[in-house]
């Protein structure tokens, strides 16, 4: 006997979010962020820094390089497109068009977990209770109010915001699990449709596109997730999918044989990809809990990166902990816990757990149905102090960087950033003005709306997440620039060099050389102190290696320069005596 299903949803539960306020959400949290800043450290500069050497011939193709140096994170993909990109409307300026793609790809990850829960919450077992007396909520506008609070949990993710406006391959990489999950979970949904058909309707088929379509989208995910970095990854989830398979084949194969055949030929080809082009990476045997991630720290990274995710995840766990065999909560737990593994064999960890946010939000959807109303009022409370808090803050710091006032904020702002000179500027504080009054809207329609929905829980979270988003990166882009990009670093380099000349440099950044390369007029050669150039850039760590000072007999010492919120590394500028 099946058991009962945890979800308690009734129609009048399954109003439809309107499709302006979506669209009118995603565009607030997708474009800023991507608009008026520099390249922020570290993955984000050291990214552009390669796509921009890669437009101009400066690396080879299927080898990419900064300066000769190889990129931290491996992933062919989004540094040809990126370079693609500058390559054809550079004019427009590289630092600009570079962000469009990654723009497109995180609009399309947001895409890709709605359609994911939209197909899965079509499943039969994924249905709320039927009542006696009927009213419960039907399949189509269940599955819709679904998907729309997926979007939601999405955009109120904490571990998104940042890494996921940055040109780096980890946008890429969250795009293409999403694409991988969604198409995973239509083909799910037709197994199930053709399954419960009557005889009558299976002389009805559908067009063989309508069966291949999302195997290829599957495989485009797969093959698009080996080429941005992420190689094994894209093979373990390549293994799901064929064990799947082969448990579908023994049972459906003449019902859905073009799409089992196109499911087979996308993993092949993701397989043989993967053989191709796996990097020299070596992972170690064990997991282990060295001193710079103990398992303390690993679980508040966890938490914190992926709120509110996880705590909802968590719970659907357990309230459908006697359906967990069936495809709604097995095909993102399986994700969840493949990408969470590797996390703990990644050597930043962060880049890896941004990959399982798809499939954590698919999974953390399915809690809602099942929440009690107290525990969503607790959900409605936390974000509405949490996030009124944290905007009135920036706010009142914008204020103080503007006109002294409060005197405290302003003394530390001072204190921490001393060469910053913040200007005011009409069309950022005009954005940031119309997006506090729809937040405040926005709580006072939360407040005095007595219609149930699923979504509605999710409404604060998401709203305030994206409120103060928009509000860092239009009232605090100056203060973010100065203190997460190199640019002032690198122009005040540029102060103390002459203009085309030959600089060489010890244990900088490729994030730091990117930006070099960017402001700073002259030839740069990275780790070779026998080129024949007039001016040595050196960071305290290597110059104090292993507790000994380099030999830098030869050089005279100009001076040095730091960045603002990291005052224990400075770069020493030397120049040659001869």
């Amino acid at each position: 006997m099946n058991p009962p299903s945890p979800a308690l949803v009734t129609q009048a539960a399954v109003r439809r979010l309107p499709r302006w306020a979506l669209v009118l959400l995603s565009v607030f949290y997708v474009i800023p962020g991507y608009i008026g800043r520099e390249p922020w450290k570290e993955a984000d500069g050291a990214g552009f820094g390669l796509m921009n050497s890669l437009a101009n011939g400066h690396s080879d193709w299927f080898s990419p390089t900064l300066l000769g140096l190889r990129p931290d994170i491996d992933g062919w993909l989004p540094y040809w497109v990126g370079a693609l990109f500058i390559k054809w409307f550079g004019a427009l300026g590289p630092a600009v068009v570079v962000r469009i793609p990654f723009a497109l790809m995180l609009a399309a990850a947001i895409a890709s977990v709605w359609y994911a829960v939209y197909h899965l919450a079509h499943l039969p077992k994924a249905q709320p209770v039927a009542f006696a007396f009927g009213g419960q909520a039907n399949r189509s506008g269940y599955a819709r109010a679904m998907a729309d609070a997926a979007l939601l949990i999405f955009a109120g993710c904490l571990g998104l915001a940042q890494i996921g406006h940055e040109t780096a391959v980890d946008v890429f990489g969250v795009a293409f699990t999403g694409f991988f999950i969604a198409a995973a979970s239509h083909t799910i949904a037709q197994m199930a449709r053709v399954s419960n058909t009557t005889p009558y309707e299976a002389q009805k088929r559908p067009s063989v596109w309508r069966h291949i379509s999302p195997p290829l989208l599957g495989g485009l995910g797969l093959i698009g997730l080996a080429l941005s970095g992420q190689p094994t990854l894209a093979l373990i989830l390549s293994i799901l999918v064929g064990s799947g398979l082969a448990m579908v084949f023994l049972n459906r194969w003449q019902c859905a044989r073009h799409t089992l055949i196109a499911w087979a030929l996308a993993v092949s080809v993701v397989s043989l990809t993967v053989l191709l082009i796996q990097p020299p990476v070596s992972y170690p045997l064990a997991i282990t809990t060295e001193p710079r991630l103990g398992w303390y720290r690993w679980f508040k990274l966890v938490l914190w990166f992926t709120w509110p995710a996880l705590p909802l995840a968590l719970w659907a766990l357990w309230q459908w902990r006697r359906q967990w065999r069936t495809p709604h909560i097995a095909l993102p737990a399986a994700v969840v816990v493949i990408t969470l593994v590797q996390t703990l064999m990644a050597s930043d960890p962060t880049r890896t757990m941004i990959l399982a946010l798809p499939a954590l939000v698919v999974l953390a959807t399915f809690a809602l149905p099942t929440l009690k109303r107290r525990v969503t009022a607790l959900i409605d409370w936390f974000a509405l102090l949490f996030f009124t808090g944290s905007g009135v803050l920036i706010w009142v710091i914008w204020l103080a960087m503007h006109t002294g006032y409060p005197a405290q904020p302003a003394a530390n702002i001072a204190r921490l950033a001393p060469n910053l000179a913040p200007e005011f500027s009409a069309i950022p504080t005009i954005v940031a003005l119309i997006g506090t009054a729809i937040w405040i809207a926005l709580i006072r329609w939360r407040t005095r709306s007595v219609k149930p929905a699923i979504w509605k829980s999710m409404v604060l979270s998401a709203g305030g997440s994206v409120w103060c988003w928009l509000l860092l990166t239009t009232l605090w882009l100056p203060l973010l620039n100065h203190g997460l990009s190199y640019g002032p670093l690198a122009r005040e380099v540029r102060g103390m060099v002459e203009p085309k000349t030959c600089i060489t440099s010890l244990g900088l950044s490729q994030s730091q050389l990117s930006a070099l390369q960017t402001h700073v007029a002259g030839r740069i050669v990275p780790e070779q102190t026998d080129a024949p150039c007039d001016y040595l850039l050196m960071t305290s760590d290597r110059h104090n290696l292993n507790g000994h000072h380099t030999d830098v007999k030869g050089w005279f010492l100009k001076g040095g320069v730091w960045q603002w919120n990291n005052r224990g590394q400075v770069i020493y500028v030397y120049q040659r005596l001869d």
